[in-house]
C-alpha cells in the first residue's frame, strides 16, 4: 500500500499579477445563485494552448478536467467546440470578443501549458467576460511537476467558479469513503480516498476489519473512523502522511461516530455499552475526555458548529429518532426536528447556516437540509436508502451514499446541490459508502 497523496507535500506555486487584467478589476458578469431553477451560464472552454511540444497532452487533459468540473457543478453549460468561430492559438494574442459573443458565450476561459528546462510544467489562464470585452480579475499561473497537472486543473476550476459565482470553489479537494466489495451478505470494507471527481483512488486500510464513518481533520492531516478491528466498535485516528493508526483511548465500551472540531483541537464522538450511547468530547492535546450527555436514550452522530460553540446530534430521547442542538460544553439540548418521520446523521454546514441530515418517512429515505433552528426544512433526494450526508468545502454541494434495493443491492456515492438540483453519481472502482469531503487542499 503506497503512502497517501498528502505525503508528497505537493507544492503548487501560484502567482497573480504577471498576467495582467485589462482594467485590474472584476467585470460585471456574475451568476446569481438562488433557491430556484438556475439556467446554466453558457461558457466557452477552448483547449489550452501547448506552448511547448512536451506539454501537448497535458494541455489537452487539463482542458478536459476543467470542463468536466465546471459543467458538473450544474451552473455552467459548455458551448461545444464545433460551434466556435474563433480559435485560441496564441495565449498572449488579444481575444476577438465578437467571435465568442456571436455564439452566446458569456464567459470565455483561455489558457496555456508549457514545460520548463528542469521538467516542471507551467499552467496559466485568463477568464473573460465576452460581452463586456474585459477580463474578470487578473490572470494566474501555477507551477508544479507533471504529476500535479490534475490539481492545477482543479485550481483553475476553483478560480473560474469563484469569480463567476462569488462563492468559493470546491474542486481541489478529496473525498474519503468506505470501498466495499463482495456479496451483500459478506461485504469486505476498507477506507479509500479519491479526488472529488473520482480520480486517483488510493486505499488507506486493508479489508480484514469492518470500517465505517471516516471523517477528515480540518487540515486534512488525519482521518478518524470506526473499526471492528478489536472485535468491538472503536474509533481510530489515521495519519494521512504515514498511514499509521492508533485507537482512541480513555473511554470504556464502544466508541463510534467521531468528528473533529473546526479548529482540530477536539473530537466529538458517541460512546457507551449495549443499548445505550452518550456524547463525549476528547481534547486531543491533553487527552481529557468529557461526557456531554447522560441519558438512557441512544445519542449519537454528533457534529460541531463551525465556530465550535454548539453540537448537533441525533437522539431517541423523545421516543423517536430526532435532531437536537446543545452547547459544546454540554447542558440543555434543544430539539430542532419536528416533521413527520425520523431524522439522523446531522452535519453542520461549513457556512454555519444549515444542517444536513437523513430523514426516513413513509418507507423512503431522504437527504435534507434545514436551518440550524429547525426551520425551512427542505428534502433534496428520495430513494430506497440515502444516508451519510457530507458537505463540500464551500457548503454548496452535499455528497452522500445511496443503496439500491434487493439481494443484489449495493451502495454508490452521489452529490446533489443544496437546491435539490444536479443529482450526480460519482465514479468509484467498487461499491462505496460513508463519504466525507475534505477541506480545500493547501
Amino acid at each position: 500500500m503506497g503512502k497517501l497523496f498528502l505525503a508528497a507535500a505537493i507544492a503548487l506555486a501560484m502567482t497573480s499579477g504577471n498576467l495582467h487584467a485589462q482594467d485590474g478589476r472584476p467585470g460585471p458578469l456574475r451568476i446569481e445563485i438562488t433557491e430556484g431553477v438556475i439556467e446554466p451560464l453558457p461558457i466557452a472552454l477552448p483547449a489550452f494552448v501547448a506552448e511547448t511540444t512536451e506539454a501537448a497532452q497535458i494541455a489537452q487533459d487539463i482542458s478536459s478536467v476543467i470542463a468536466a468540473n465546471l459543467t458538473g457543478s450544474g451552473l455552467f453549460r459548455e458551448i461545444p467546440p464545433s460551434a466556435y468561430i474563433g480559435r485560441i492559438e496564441d495565449f498572449n494574442k488579444p481575444v476577438a470578443y465578437t467571435d465568442w459573443t456571436v455564439i452566446n458565450a458569456q464567459a470565455l476561459v483561455t489558457g496555456a501549458a508549457s514545460t520548463t528546462s528542469d521538467g516542471r510544467i507551467v499552467v496559466k489562464f485568463r477568464l473573460h467576460d465576452t460581452f463586456a470585452q474585459t477580463e474578470l480579475g487578473e490572470g494566474q499561473q501555477f507551477v508544479g511537476t507533471p504529476a500535479d497537472w490534475r490539481r492545477m486543473a482543479h485550481k483553475v476550476s476553483d478560480q473560474v467558479y469563484e469569480r463567476l459565482t462569488g462563492e468559493r470553489g470546491y474542486f481541489d479537494s478529496k473525498i474519503v469513503f468506505v470501498s466495499e466489495t463482495g456479496t451483500k451478505d459478506a461485504r469486505r470494507k476498507r477506507l479509500a480516498v479519491m479526488d472529488q471527481d473520482g480520480a486517483n483512488v488510493q486505499f488507506l486500510t486493508g479489508d480484514d476489519s469492518i470500517v465505517f464513518s471516516p471523517r477528515w481533520s480540518p487540515d486534512n492531516s488525519q482521518i478518524v473512523y470506526t473499526s471492528y478491528e478489536t472485535g468491538t466498535p472503536r474509533v481510530f485516528i489515521l495519519d494521512t502522511r504515514t498511514l499509521e493508526k492508533r485507537p482512541l483511548s480513555g473511554v470504556e465500551g464502544f466508541t463510534s461516530a467521531p468528528r473533529f472540531s473546526s479548529d482540530g483541537r477536539n473530537l466529538v464522538f458517541a460512546a457507551g455499552r449495549a443499548g445505550n450511547s452518550d456524547i463525549y468530547t476528547l481534547d486531543l492535546a491533553s487527552g481529557a475526555v468529557t461526557q456531554l450527555t447522560d441519558s438512557s436514550a441512544i445519542e449519537t452522530e454528533p457534529s460541531f458548529s463551525p465556530d465550535n460553540s454548539q453540537i448537533v446530534f441525533e437522539s431517541d430521547r423523545a421516543g423517536t429518532q430526532q435532531l437536537y442542538v446543545m452547547p459544546a460544553t454540554g447542558g440543555e439540548a434543544t430539539r430542532i426536528s419536528f416533521g413527520d418521520g425520523r431524522y439522523g446523521a446531522p452535519v453542520w454546514s461549513p457556512r454555519a447556516d444549515l444542517v444536513a441530515f437523513t430523514k426516513i418517512v413513509n418507507g423512503a429515505f431522504h437527504i435534507g437540509v434545514m436551518r440550524t433552528d429547525g426551520s425551512e426544512e427542505r428534502l433534496l433526494t428520495r430513494s430506497f436508502l440515502d444516508e451519510g450526508p457530507t458537505w463540500a468545502p464551500n457548503g454548496r454541494v452535499i455528497a452522500f451514499y445511496r443503496e439500491t434495493a434487493g439481494s443484489t443491492g449495493a451502495p454508490g456515492l452521489f452529490t446533489v446541490d443544496i437546491t435539490g438540483r444536479n443529482l450526480r453519481r460519482l465514479p468509484t472502482p467498487s461499491f462505496a459508502s460513508d463519504p466525507s469531503w475534505s477541506a480545500l487542499l493547501p
